[in-house]
């Protein structure tokens, strides 16, 4: 009664998700205090004071027709209020309302977006280390993903990237700050990459999308800041979510921003009958408000970098061969064992739950998300130290 698609897709699974589940199993066991879970970046931080107090006033307000049915992209003046955010913060120069539309989170702005753009046999360029969904949600709207290794830094490998593209590619999906290697791409980099996919589009006389997947633009570190690359081409899609930046996750709201000179003018009609068609129809209205009044605030993003650099200090001194993240909450060091897997079992033994990097395009690896409390991450440093 199940597809085979369905069928086939669950058995390779988000490996995320399988070691997750695994250590649920350890918890009734053992118990949860005597688990050191790093697999799922599920923000263990509280949201900020003002995320509860806006909620409040929402809560108090008794807006006429809140809870009605609305258009598709999401209330007016929210996305007038994140258009113009997006200009004063050059993200987006020139952005208006007609540029956003607000989603259930960037996995759902990122489905909308593949379901407006692809064809059947459409080809999606995505780097590896990749988020574990994009090939899912790639095959789900009918494309072909198309993967191009990084740099051993995990920096853009632009010679790869050359190589891939071909008259089929309709878009390439960057993320950065990246997850889960914490790799934020530099300007010079970027300015490269953008050059690469004009000359491209001169090529093949036709439009590249470029994606840019930003749920952890905030998240970064050492006073890195991420380079606006959507204000740098202009067949480019933002996707942004507030799940990271106000620990909020579980309220799946985030927005989809669009370059005002992109080769599409029906783009905004597109995305609202993708909302419509996956069955979203809008994101949740009460949040799309909350959010609205906190474009500027998020969590302490200092508490990270304090986790960050505890465990990248201890790994690098027990002589894991690891590349300092400079975003997100994830580390992402290669295994000390050749085969991967062998070595997440041993952790594992040791109930230490970590994610192997096969799930990411990069079997060498394996991904910690310190997004967890202080106990957890020092009984696990325990064991790896001991591992390597």
């Amino acid at each position: 009664m199940i597809s085979k698609y369905i069928l086939d897709s669950i058995s390779r699974g988000s490996l995320i998700r399988i070691m997750f589940e695994r250590g649920k199993r350890l918890k009734e066991e053992f118990g949860n205090e005597n688990v050191y879970d790093l697999t799922l970046g599920n923000p263990i931080l509280e949201p900020p004071p003002e995320y509860f107090e806006a909620l409040k006033t929402v809560s108090e307000l008794r807006h006429h027709g809140l809870h009605r049915y609305m258009v598709n992209v999401g209330f007016d003046d929210v996305r007038a209020n994140i258009a113009n955010w997006l200009n004063q913060k050059g993200l987006l120069p020139g952005a208006t309302k007609e540029h956003v539309a607000m989603t259930i989170g960037a996995g759902g702005a990122l489905n909308v977006i593949l379901r407006a753009i692809l064809d059947p046999g459409d080809e999606v360029v995505i780097f590896a280390p990749y988020f574990v969904e994009y090939l899912f949600y790639v095959a789900a709207h009918q494309g072909k993903a198309i993967i191009v290794d990084t740099n051993s830094d995990f920096t853009l490998n632009l010679d790869e990237l050359d190589k891939k593209i071909t008259r089929r590619t309709k878009a390439v999906i960057i993320n950065s700050p990246n997850n889960p290697s914490g790799r934020v791409y530099t300007k010079e980099l970027l300015n490269q990459f953008v050059a690469l996919l004009e000359e491209k589009q001169r090529k093949y006389r036709k439009p590249i999308l470029l994606i840019s997947d930003e749920p952890y633009r905030e998240l970064v570190f050492d006073n890195i800041e991420v380079p606006p690359v959507c204000a740098m081409y202009s067949n480019s899609l933002m996707v942004y979510s507030w799940s990271k930046s106000l620990s909020i996750p579980g309220d799946r709201i985030g927005y989809i921003a669009f370059n005002p000179n992109i080769q599409a003018p029906r783009m905004l009609d597109a995305l609202s009958f993708c909302l419509r068609l996956l069955g979203f129809v809008n994101a949740p209205a009460t949040i799309q408000i909350v959010v609205n009044k906190l474009l500027d605030v998020t969590v302490d993003i200092q508490q990270y970098q304090k986790k960050r650099d505890r465990i990248f200090n201890a790994l690098q001194a027990a002589g894991y061969e690891i590349v300092k993240p400079e975003g997100t909450f994830y580390l992402f060091p290669k295994s000390p064992d050749k085969n991967n897997i062998t070595f997440i079992e041993k952790a594992l033994e040791r109930r230490v739950l970590l994610v192997p990097g096969q799930g990411f395009g990069c079997p060498n690896y394996f991904r910690i998300a310190y997004c967890t409390d202080d106990r957890t991450i020092d009984k696990a440093l325990e064991v790896l130290v001991d591992l390597r």
